[in-house]
């Protein structure tokens, strides 16, 4: 009965079509003081365990001495040849940037790298959905650079010229931590609710150190507009953010370990990120036509959901 039931659900996963892999390249760049030094190291060993709990998931954490421009370039030229269309990848740096009117750069151990070249890094990677998470100081110099179509880059600063080391990214990594950060009990926390949830962190950091704040959180991912800040965004901005799943947690997680609830997970999310486009463009569509797709999507989701379930 055992081996029966065993070879039942080997049959099963071989039937299953490949789904999606996530890429996750995290740099911890240059401290210059140990301080600084022992805060990036933290911040990306925090992150890197993560990402590793992810199933489906390909890690690469760049820390100290591998922490170069060669070493990702490297990387990511690994990650072009490996990668689908269907799969995403997330970049996510912390340290220090700088930025000198023109081009941002982060500094790493070695030659520093400028957000053009790893844009163009980034381009030759076929996932067609990546992030991009620049945590340092001055890394709101970076988006003009970094932004394109299919391409969510959020930002630690509004602009190049706020230069003061950062906090965001502490609270970035805490928010794929805290299942409070999955605001909407999917069990999957979003790019959109990391980053909520990292803004508030950090604007309450300051409050509390009675200090100005010297960094202000901004995000894009139209491919082709001006950064905005948590909130503000209107119109499509906003929507590649909330569909994209950074870490699964709870009964979600569990669920991508077992062959015969992974489809039904990835049919869930996938209708998840649905409804959350057509929110986003009800303005421009016909009511009787947007009702009727979301009443569909609605519907089949809460299949999907009892299947989950049983």
């Amino acid at each position: 009965m055992k081996l029966t039931r065993l070879l039942g659900v080997l049959m099963l996963a071989a039937a299953m079509p490949m789904y999606a892999s996530v890429y996750y390249v995290t740099v911890a760049g240059l401290g210059g003081e140990p301080d600084y030094e022992q805060r990036f190291r933290s911040t990306a060993t925090d992150l890197d365990k993560v990402f590793k709990a992810s199933t489906g998931a390909h890690v690469y954490t760049l820390i100290g001495p591998l922490a170069t421009k060669t070493k990702l370039t490297e990387t990511l030229a690994t990650i072009a040849r490996e990668a689908k269309p269907e799969d995403d990848l997330i970049v996510t740096l912390i340290g220090h940037g700088s930025y000198d009117g023109v081009e941002y750069k982060l500094n790493l151990v070695g030659p520093d790298i400028s957000a053009t070249e790893l844009a163009a890094l980034c381009d030759r990677v076929q996932a067609r959905r990546q992030l991009i998470v620049n945590t340092t100081s001055a890394s709101g110099g970076s988006v003009t650079a970094l932004d394109r179509p299919g391409r969510g880059v959020i930002t630690a600063t509004k602009n190049g010229t706020e230069k003061n080391a950062t906090v965001f990214a502490r609270y970035w990594a805490e928010a794929l931590q805290d299942p409070t950060s999955d605001v909407d009990k999917s069990d999957a926390i979003s790019a959109m609710e990391a980053l909520t949830y990292a803004d508030k962190k950090t604007a309450a950091f300051y409050e509390s150190q009675k200090r100005l704040a010297t960094e202000h959180a901004m995000y894009e991912d139209t491919g082709h507009g001006e950064p905005v800040k948590v909130g503000a965004g209107e119109g499509r901005q906003g929507t590649l953010l909330a569909g994209l799943t950074v870490v699964r947690i709870g009964a979600a997680q569990a669920a991508m370990t077992d062959p015969t609830k992974r489809e039904l997970m990835l049919k869930k999310e996938d209708l998840e990120q649905k409804i959350d486009g057509l929110k986003y463009q009800k303005a421009a569509m016909e009511p009787g036509e947007y009702r009727k797709q979301l009443t569909a999507a609605l519907l089949e989701l809460a299949k999907v959901q009892g299947e989950l379930e049983k």
